[in-house]
């Protein structure tokens, strides 16, 4: 059973610690024994221990004296989306919508309070950004988040926010609990959100909700470059597109 925030009661230390290992690699773009040892204050020869069995199983990979995060992550990760049956009925609409407006066309998913990228399609005129699929992110730090935000329980976003916080991620983003919770009430009346350089400074957003009985599933937005995505273009191109698309697939979520 979880205790605060998701807290287990009694956590095993080993693997809390193989996996700060691994979240370690990923943020330090690969580390030596030492450098893990001391980011995460463990005797070295734990540390070594603890990355020569993780290299043995596959999931770390070693170049010189630096260990990085192994493809074998990668296996896992597939294997999990492919369990996600909005993954399935989304990607051939974010296909058609990538194309249609020449932007990143994106598909988030909220797990354990945060949003992951469960896929992303690139037009021909995208520009290139640090998102990638599988990605976690700060629910209100994007269009994605705040609109799966806007759809959940009041109590769970609580929840959330307790957890997670809302630090800011650029000048723009909104880390006051009243403003966010306003902010939201605003996304459910006209059932879409917008991310004006709220993540990414440089870079527009706008999403809408996917929906089954009600019930917030996911979200899918266009993003793209300020100059590109202004108010009236989104109005009158892109959240036409975007809505024609997540119907599709909320229909292709439901009865297919």
């Amino acid at each position: 059973m979880d205790g605060t925030n998701g807290e287990p009661k009694t956590p095993v230390k080993t693997a809390q610690t193989t996996f700060r290992i691994v979240e370690a690699l990923k943020s330090h773009d690969g580390a030596t024994v030492t450098e893990l040892a001391n980011h995460l204050d463990i005797p070295k020869s734990s540390a070594h221990n603890y990355l020569r069995t993780l290299e043995h199983e596959g999931y770390v990979v070693q170049h010189g004296q630096q260990y990085e995060v192994g493809l074998q992550f990668l296996d896992l990760g597939g294997y999990a989306r492919s369990k996600e049956r909005l993954y399935t009925v989304a990607t051939p609409e974010m296909e058609r919508l990538a194309a249609a407006t020449g932007e990143y066309a994106n598909l988030l998913v909220e797990e354990h309070g945060l949003g992951v990228f469960l896929a992303r399609e690139r037009g021909e005129n995208a520009v290139s950004l640090d998102s990638y699929t599988g990605q976690s992110v700060r629910l209100h730090t994007t269009a994605l988040g705040k609109t799966v935000l806007a759809y959940l329980p009041r109590d769970r976003v609580d929840a959330i926010i307790e957890r997670h916080g809302l630090p800011a991620k650029t000048e723009r983003t909104i880390t006051d609990r009243t403003e966010l919770f306003e902010a939201l009430t605003e996304i459910r009346q006209r059932e879409c959100a917008y991310d004006r350089e709220e993540r990414i400074k440089g870079l527009n957003c706008v999403a809408v909700p996917i929906l089954s009985d009600g019930d917030i599933t996911g979200a899918l937005s266009v993003s793209g470059p300020v100059s590109r995505m202004d108010q009236e273009r989104i109005d009158e191109e892109i959240l036409p597109e975007l809505r024609r698309a997540a119907n599709i697939i909320e229909l292709n979520q439901t009865h297919s």
